[in-house]
């Protein structure tokens, strides 16, 4: 039997404004697309003004007890034991030949108390990893309602509506507070790469937060914000997203779609030099000999872009959204990577996306060559590297 996507506790405040009747599944619950006939003026609330979106659908864990912070350091390919209450910490987890399965967030909130978000459900792998220790986790992922206020005039709404002191609240950082009567945690952080902040809260409370966010959002440009202007502003910020730009490895049966932490750009996370953890010794190894290949920003250059069209007498025509499409990237001919996102950048005026390219074709300014299809052909113009 096909389970029946559940509705968000925001559900009720968002239905009405969704025009376009644009949903998708989410982590088995609805979630909006875009809400009027096109996402664009909510992609501009992001780079512009500030836009909301319910992030309820993502997996929630709290992690409590002493060995709360071990479970998490042999988990992740960071430790967790120095993390300092109120910090929130990007993360990402391997199986045990140091293959990514997840990536998400972890906030200490308090010596023994954790909270864990993931993409794709993780109890059942921190329940394995949890055997001998002392910790109790919860999967909260249901009573937790979570909205994502990201934008340059985010800060001013959560002032108007929030006690929190937003001016000492710095990046990656969470608190507690109260907004319009109820309990909150608001944290600094999101998908867009611009000044935003995650507010986290008990789904009875949930469409009272709406209710207040938006009032006080009404002087700052504030606009509900779908799936499809998010993944625009993820990719202009350089973000990568399970099952799209990587797979969960335990969920592939080849090698070859399987991705290690050095290949997606997260090597920064990554803490060998510690107590033991599920991956570490394949990660040692890969460190010390090289990554076969490397995510990389790709640019296409534009003017090519307009002669191809022109040579079958058309303007340019690109998609107004983002493409999880699969496009191959060449070097003098040969394969050497494909682009997983992309999209056209309006703040930008650039075609932008995110790759993975053999390392060797990584290095920034690498020129290649990226297919695209017209009327059905498949041609090719040249693509460079960029940040």
């Amino acid at each position: 039997m096909i389970a029946v996507p559940i509705e968000s506790p925001f559900h009720a405040r968002i239905a009405p404004l969704c025009t376009s009747y644009a949903w998708k599944h989410w982590g088995g619950y609805y979630a909006v697309c875009h809400f009027g006939e096109t996402h664009l003026p909510e992609y501009w609330a992001f780079r512009e003004a500030c836009a909301l979106t319910d992030v309820t659908p993502l997996f929630k864990y709290e992690l409590m007890g002493k060995d709360a912070a071990r479970l998490l350091s042999r988990m992740m390919v960071r430790s967790f034991d120095a993390a300092k209450v109120g910090r929130v910490s990007y993360t990402c987890w391997c199986d045990t030949e140091g293959k990514v399965i997840d990536d998400g967030t972890v906030s200490r909130l308090g010596e023994e108390h954790f909270f864990l978000t993931a993409a794709e459900p993780a109890l059942s792998w921190m329940s394995r990893l949890a055997r001998g220790l002392d910790v109790e986790l919860s999967d909260v992922s249901e009573e937790t309602a979570a909205l994502s206020l990201q934008g340059p005039t985010s800060r001013n709404v959560l002032r108007q509506c929030s006690d929190a002191n937003l001016d000492s609240l710095k990046y990656f950082q969470t608190v507690y507070a109260r907004l319009d009567g109820s309990d909150v945690r608001i944290s600094r952080t999101g998908y867009t790469g611009d000044l935003g902040y995650e507010l986290w809260c008990n789904a009875a409370d949930a469409v009272k937060v709406w209710d207040a966010v938006v009032a006080a959002g009404r002087a700052f440009g504030l606009e509900p914000a779908g799936i499809d202007a998010l993944d625009m502003v993820r990719i202009e910020a350089g973000f990568i997203m399970l099952g799209v730009d990587y797979h969960s490895a335990p969920r592939v049966t080849i090698d070859a779609r399987r991705s290690t932490p050095y290949e997606l750009g997260l090597d920064w996370c990554v803490e060998l030099d510690r107590e033991r953890f599920i991956g570490q010794e394949a990660l040692r190894a890969e460190a010390a000999k090289g990554s076969c290949w490397k995510l990389a920003g790709i640019e296409a250059d534009w003017l090519e872009l307009e002669d191809l069209y022109a040579s079958y007498d058309l303007p340019p025509a690109l998609a107004p959204a983002a493409s999880r499409a699969t496009v191959p990237l060449y070097s003098d001919g040969r394969f050497v990577g494909q682009v997983t996102s992309s999209v056209w950048s309006p703040l930008l005026k650039r075609q932008l996306g995110l790759a993975s390219v053999e390392s060797s074709h990584a290095g920034l300014g690498s020129k290649l060559q990226l297919e695209h299809t017209v009327l059905h052909e498949r041609r090719r113009v040249a693509a460079s590297v960029v940040e």
